[in-house]
């Protein structure tokens, strides 16, 4: 992947994807990260989902995939409609679980090749990107470059009218020049989706593959207005500084662009929403007509007339990602000021409102347990998303007046200021310093009106999952892990075992941080061995919360039943009161008797 990354920094072409997207450990990669994708559980429309791949031996499905990519050929796409908020609803296309196995094969060797050639302030579906990045970006250029008019554009249903000629031929342009995979790329992008037919155009939302193509389609964008100033081609050669986060100075060049007739301008993207500031409002009006016009003529893209506009910063608001931002004068300065768009708001207090009548009446105390951990949840991913607006305080009081009076309500005989029990849990360490905080059956209830304020916050420059240096800051739990040990593990799964044990062997030694379950002590390849706590005889799976890993000696420790081989065995571990107390766990689910009745 380094390597990918790297060879296109430079500019080289890749005419041989296929054999890397088709090894056994690009595949095995791809069975890991489609588990923890949260739709993995979500079948197509053959019915199967994540748990069909889980059965498969490692071997056989390694096999079965490559087979399928030497003659691809993708199954039909499941439609899901999911709401909008307009009352709309939003079209999804769910491949098969296979297919999506395979979408994220070709992904993990697509993504470091176009991140190399992907714009800085394209911030949405990339690797250690987030919304809190483009707020930040939008900030700095409202605030401190103080260029207060905007262009707002939105591409009227921009993944239903991807051009997909268009598209390939970005691939090619991005040097991805293998054409086995540009073919592959081509026909799921075609597939047929059940009941409807093969669409002509568009990328199905809900497809792994679709976030990335959507970037590539719009990283010409990105260039080409990028092109109109700050990456302007100049004939003399400006001096450009290097900061020390890595972020380049270019303040001569722009100071001699100034003297021009040049529209100063900046992009900042988060998927196909995007805005592109300027300093005047005749250059914001001409760049607005300029870009409406290249996104017809260039990508076949229609922009909605009456969402799309130019704003002036200093009179009205703009909404970005479920803010809305202006610029107001403070001090003899003028600051960004922010809140909660009104559909946000709007949109916040129906669900905590719904979650609240969930709470109401529950089907017992266990589930009431649960409600209000899902309410809490809602609270704190709120809170976490929009602390970064600047006037998130005054937001978060207006939904805790409507909110609250309807918890007071619907639970006033339940809710209590006080708890009859001494109180742990991350809610209320979080919590516990408010007035606001209230109890229902002695478990905490998130204040939603209580929030701190937050500073948007960039990517660090350093961060960067295709480089030894980004990904140490990205993984600084996994620094003692020993990496040798890790890829051996890989590269040699153990035979007749399923995918799922295999690549839970993995996590399971990453978790663990290499070392022994029980005893603690470092792990060595041919010593590690996998422990089911409920056995497969009685119907244990290799799920991940039924598997330990653990040294092969106490392995045998846990299963000996002869006196002699306890012994051995109990001489070789040396286990410790805290490894003794773990080993008689295990071996009291298998019906055995406790390690001391053999050793009196």
């Amino acid at each position: 992947m380094d390597r990918l990354f790297h060879d296109s920094l430079r500019g080289k072409t890749f005419k041989n994807l296929m054999e890397l997207i088709s090894t056994e450990e690009n595949i095995m990669l791809a069975y890991r990260n489609l588990k923890g994708n949260k739709g993995s559980m979500t079948a197509g429309a053959d019915g199967r989902d994540i748990t069909y791949l889980q059965k498969w031996e490692t071997k056989s499905l390694v096999r079965h995939i490559q087979k399928k990519l030497k003659y691809y050929q993708p199954k039909q796409v499941r439609r899901v409609e999911i709401p909008k908020a307009n009352g709309s609803k939003r079209q999804l296309g769910i491949p098969n679980i296979v297919d999506r196995l395979i979408q994220q094969a070709i992904l993990q060797i697509l993504e470091p090749i176009c991140e190399a050639k992907f714009h800085e302030r394209n911030n949405g579906f990339r690797p250690n990107r987030s919304t809190e990045n483009a707020v930040a970006q939008c900030y700095k250029i409202m605030q401190v470059q103080k260029l207060h008019y905007v262009v707002d554009i939105d591409i009227h249903g921009f993944f239903d009218n991807i051009d997909h000629g268009k598209a390939i031929k970005q691939f090619w342009t991005l040097g991805i020049r293998d054409k086995r995979l540009l073919k592959i790329l081509s026909v799921m992008m075609k597939a047929e989706i059940a009941g409807i037919g093969f669409p002509e155009k568009g990328a199905p939302q809900g497809a792994i593959l679709s976030p990335l193509i959507s970037n590539v389609v719009l990283n010409e964008l990105d260039w080409w207005i990028a092109s109109q100033w700050e990456c302007m081609k100049t004939r003399h050669p400006y001096a450009v500084m290097v900061n020390i986060s890595g972020s380049e100075n270019k303040g001569a060049m722009f100071l001699a662009l100034k003297k021009t007739r040049l529209k100063e301008c900046f992009i900042v993207r988060y998927a196909d929403d995007f805005k592109v500031f300027c300093r005047t409002k005749s250059a914001c009006e001409r760049l607005y007509h300029a870009i409406v016009q290249w996104l017809k003529e260039r990508l076949g893209l229609e922009s909605s007339k009456e969402k799309s506009k130019v704003v002036n910063l200093r009179k009205d608001y703009s909404e970005f990602l479920g803010f809305r931002m202006k610029v107001e004068k403070k001090q003899k300065r003028e600051v960004v000021s922010s809140y909660m768009s009104q559909k946000s708001k709007k949109r916040a207090i129906k669900k905590l409102k719904n979650q609240i009548k969930n709470i109401q009446k529950p089907k017992d105390q266990k589930d009431e347990y649960y409600q209000v951990n899902i309410y809490n949840s809602m609270v704190i991913g709120m809170q976490n998303y929009y602390q970064i607006a600047t006037n998130a305080n005054l937001d978060f009081q207006e939904i805790a007046f409507l909110v609250n009076r309807s918890l007071n309500y619907r639970l006033r005989s339940r809710v209590k200021k006080k708890p009859e029990k001494e109180q742990k849990g991350y809610v209320y360490q979080r919590y516990r310093s408010s007035n606001q905080i209230r109890y229902i059956s002695d478990r905490p209830v998130a204040p939603i009106g209580y929030i701190k304020h937050k500073n948007p916050m960039f990517k660090a420059r350093k961060v960067n999952k295709y480089t030894p240096e980004g990904r140490r800051l990205i993984h600084k739990k996994l620094e003692s892990v020993n990496m040798k040990t890790l890829h051996y593990l890989m590269r040699n799964p153990i035979i007749n075992r399923s995918i799922e044990y295999n690549d839970n062997r993995l996590a399971l030694y990453c978790a663990n941080q290499g070392k022994c379950y029980v005893t603690g002590k470092p792990l060595t390849p041919e010593r590690i061995v996998c422990h089911h706590i409920k056995p497969i005889s009685k119907k244990g799976t290799d799920a991940y919360q039924n598997l330990v890993i653990m040294d092969k000696d106490v392995h045998e420790l846990i299963h000996a039943i002869k006196g002699n081989t306890v012994r051995e065995y109990v001489a070789r571990v040396q286990p410790d009161y805290y490894a003794r107390d773990k080993i008689n766990r295990y071996r009291a689910r298998l019906n055995l008797e406790p390690i001391e009745s053999f050793l009196r």
